[in-house]
C-alpha cells in the first residue's frame, strides 16, 4: 500500500513568528522528522494573524496525480496561506516545490514562503539577498527552541523519521507473542468446540454479539483508566471484532472524548494480536489516529490492516479517504450510531458469524469480511 498524502488538523495552538519557529514546528505537526519529503501548511485568517490550521506531507518525488485535489481541500478548511517547505537535495525538491507554489498561486492562495531544507539548513526559494539568505543555507535548531517545547507541552513528539513511527507498529515478540498465541490456541479451540455443539443457531449469535460487544466497551473503559489487557482478554476481544457488528459498535464508540482510550487499546492489539487478527483493530487504529489528525499513524495501521488481508474493506475504505484528503468528519457524519445498527442490520444471525468462523484455526486469506452477509453497504 503507497504511502498517502498525510493531512494533519492542529488543535494545539503553536505561535509560529520566524522561519525558524515554522521550522521547528514541522516535526511536531507531523509526529516525526521528515526526510524526502513535501509539507503544506495551511494557515486561516489574515496575512498578518494566520493561524496554522493544516499540514499535509508527501512524500518524494510526487507519485501520479502530484498535489491532488489539495487547492478544493484547503477551500473548505478555510485555508488563505500556505508555507511550503520541501526536505532533501534541490533536483529531488524544487520541482515539487515549484509545482505546489504554482498550484497554490493559480488557486488564490497566499504564498507566505516556499523552503528547501536539508542537513540542518534552508534556503528560501522567494529571497535573494545575500545577507539574509546565503547561497550555503542558513542553519536551525533542529530539536530544541521554544516552539519545540511548547509542542512537547501540549502533549506532541516528534520521532526520529518515518521508519520509527512504522516500527512503533511491529508485532510483538518473544515471550509477549508466545503468550498471545498460546491464548488465540485456547480460545480459538473453545469456539470450535461451541460451535460444533450449538443447538440454537441464531441464539448463539445473539449472546456471542452481546457479549463481545460489551467486552468492547469494558476494553475501552479499561484503556481510559491505565489499565491493558490480559493475553486471554486481547485474544478474546481479536475474535470478537472479526464479527462486522461488534467492530462497527467499536467504531461508533469513538469520539472525541475517547480518542486517548481508543489509541492506546487499538495500537496495543495492533501489536499483540496474531496476523489474522490484525485487520479490524488496525483498521479502527488507524481511524482513531485520522480523526485525531496524525494521518501519518494512520497510514502505517492501515498498510498492517491490508498486509494481514489485502481485501479487508474498512482498511481499504479509509486508506482511500487518506489518499484524497477526506476530512475525518465527511464519514463521521455517515456513522450510525449503535441504536442506529440495531434498527439497520437487525437481529443477529448465525450468518453474522462466519468472519470470525472463518479464522478458527486457519492463517486467514483475503476477502473475508465480504464473504459475510451481514456486511454493510
Amino acid at each position: 500500500m503507497p504511502s498517502p498524502p498525510s493531512p494533519r488538523t492542529e488543535r494545539p495552538r503553536l505561535l509560529l513568528g520566524s522561519t525558524e519557529d515554522v521550522l521547528g514546528a514541522v516535526p511536531y505537526l507531523l509526529g516525526f522528522h521528515p526526510a524526502d519529503s513535501l509539507v503544506v501548511i495551511g494557515l486561516t485568517g489574515s496575512l498578518s494573524r494566520g493561524r496554522l490550521h493544516l499540514t499535509v506531507r508527501w512524500d518524494l518525488p510526487l507519485g501520479p496525480g502530484g498535489l491532488g485535489q489539495i487547492v478544493p481541500l484547503f477551500g473548505k478548511e478555510g485555508v488563505t496561506q500556505v508555507v511550503v517547505v520541501g526536505y532533501g537535495a534541490g533536483p529531488l525538491v524544487t520541482p515539487a516545490v515549484d509545482e505546489a507554489v504554482a498550484l497554490f498561486r493559480r488557486g488564490g492562495l497566499i504564498v507566505v514562503d516556499a523552503l528547501r531544507v536539508e542537513d540542518g539548513r534552508y534556503w528560501s526559494y522567494g529571497c535573494s539577498r545575500t545577507d539574509c539568505c546565503s547561497a550555503d543555507g542558513m542553519p536551525y535548531e533542529r530539536r530544541a527552541g521554544a516552539v519545540a517545547a511548547e509542542a512537547v507541552l501540549h502533549g506532541l513528539v516528534a520521532l526520529p523519521d518515518r521508519r520509527t513511527l512504522e516500527r512503533s507498529l511491529d508485532p510483538v515478540t518473544g515471550p509477549a507473542r508466545e503468550a498471545i498465541r498460546e491464548a488465540t490456541g485456547r480460545l480459538t479451540e473453545e469456539m470450535r468446540d461451541r460451535l460444533a455443539g450449538c443447538h440454537d443457531a441464531d441464539r448463539f449469535a445473539a449472546e456471542f454479539v452481546a457479549d463481545g460487544m460489551a467486552r468492547v466497551r469494558e476494553a475501552v473503559v479499561t484503556y481510559a483508566s491505565g489499565g491493558r489487557l490480559d493475553e486471554d482478554q486481547a485474544a478474546r476481544l481479536g475474535l470478537d471484532l472479526a464479527v462486522i457488528r461488534i467492530r462497527d459498535e467499536a467504531w461508533a464508540l469513538v469520539t472525541d472524548e475517547s480518542h486517548d482510550a481508543h489509541l492506546k487499546l487499538w495500537h496495543d492489539l495492533t501489536r499483540r494480536l496474531e496476523p489474522r487478527f490484525v485487520p479490524p483493530v488496525a483498521s479502527l487504529l488507524g481511524l482513531v489516529a485520522w480523526r485525531r489528525g496524525d494521518s501519518a499513524l494512520a497510514g502505517v495501521a492501515l498498510t498492517r490492516a491490508h498486509e494481514a488481508d489485502p481485501g479487508y474493506s474498512m482498511a481499504n475504505l479509509l486508506a482511500h479517504a487518506i489518499h484524497h484528503l477526506v476530512p475525518p468528519h465527511v464519514l463521521d457524519d455517515r456513522m450510525p450510531s449503535p441504536e442506529e445498527l440495531d434498527q439497520e442490520m437487525g437481529s443477529p444471525r448465525m450468518a453474522w458469524l462466519l468472519p470470525m468462523a472463518a479464522l478458527l484455526g486457519e492463517a486467514g486469506g483475503p476477502g473475508r469480511e465480504e464473504a459475510a452477509t451481514q456486511t454493510r453497504h
